[in-house]
Order: C-alpha cells, then sequence, then structure tokens
C-alpha cells in the first residue's frame, strides 16, 4: 500500500477506533466532569490529578507514534480491512507488542485520575478485557498466519502488555 492511502485510512480508523473508546466512551460516561470532592480531599486529589493528566498525554503520544509506524514501517494501516504488509516492530513495538491499546488504556486511566471518576477505572478494566480478548482471539493468530516465524520471535522476545526494559533487537533477517 502507498503511503499516502496509508495515511488517510489511518488517519480515519484512529478518529474511530482509539477514537471511540478513548474519546468517545470516556466522555458518554463522564460528561468529562469533574467528581465532586470532599473539601479535605480536594488538594490530596492533585498529584492524581497531575498523574491523570501525564498519563493522557503519554497515551495520545504512544497512539500517534504507533499509527504513523504502521503508515511508514509497515506500509498498511492497523485497521484489520487495510493491514501492513510488513510486521511493525520499530519504535515502541520494541518493547511492548501492543503499544496501542495501552496507549488506549493509559488515557482512559489518566481521564479517571484527572476527573477522579472511579467509573472510568472500571470501564478502562473493561476495555482491558475485551482488548485482551480481541488480540487472542483475533490478532495474534492473523499476525502467524500472515508473518510465520518473524512474527513467532518477536513474540517470543517482547510482552506483550508491559514493557521490557531494553528494547528487543531483531536477530534474523525477518
Amino acid at each position: 500500500m502507498r503511503r499516502t492511502p496509508a495515511a488517510v485510512g489511518s488517519a480515519v480508523f484512529f478518529a474511530v477506533a482509539p477514537g471511540g473508546v478513548a474519546g468517545f466512551g470516556p466522555w458518554w460516561v463522564t460528561r468529562w466532569r469533574m467528581a465532586d470532592l470532599p473539601d479535605g480531599l480536594s488538594w490530596a486529589a492533585v498529584p492524581l490529578r497531575v498523574a491523570g493528566v501525564v498519563l493522557v498525554l503519554a497515551g495520545g503520544a504512544v497512539l500517534v507514534d504507533a499509527f504513523v509506524r504502521f503508515v511508514t514501517e509497515g506500509f498498511g494501516t492497523p485497521a484489520p480491512v487495510a493491514p501492513p504488509e510488513h510486521l511493525v516492530v520499530g519504535g515502541l513495538y520494541r518493547y511492548v507488542r501492543n503499544p496501542m491499546y495501552v496507549g488506549v488504556l493509559a488515557a482512559i486511566v489518566g481521564q479517571g485520575l484527572l476527573l477522579a471518576r472511579s467509573e472510568l477505572l472500571w470501564y478502562a478494566a473493561i476495555a482491558f478485557v475485551a482488548v485482551f480478548c480481541f488480540v487472542r482471539v483475533y490478532e495474534e493468530p492473523t499476525l502467524r498466519r500472515s508473518f510465520g516465524t518473524e512474527y513467532e520471535e518477536y513474540r517470543a522476545a517482547v510482552p506483550g502488555w508491559w514493557p521490557r526494559l531494553r528494547p528487543w533487537v531483531r536477530t534474523s533477517s525477518g
């Protein structure tokens, strides 16, 4: 796939998938209203709100980086209807196999902390279960069929959900 169609397709998918799960979903649950805290807890909540902002910004940055990498390295999109031609294993993918999902979940948890809304933490937990099942039932078998031993080597070396401390370096030519 050429870069321009891949970029357009990725942008549309970005708005629909992560935009829906990490943007519209939290808005629908909370209307992005902060919870009222008891008077004595308002100052105690400041570090949690700051952590929330950091998680939202970091999650967004991870998502953008991952989507760009699908276009530039994979020559495709993250959308199942227009998958990448090459296995994407650079950038943040050298640390964790699912940086997009980790970024989405970080953004949701961040909004929960920022808004002091526990229902968003429950929403993040439900989203994690759904994404985990999708990865196990659809993505991993599809990647195994599409990229064979290249994917198996990558899967064996890079954790799915909790990043490794040092970047993975490919040992075969793939």
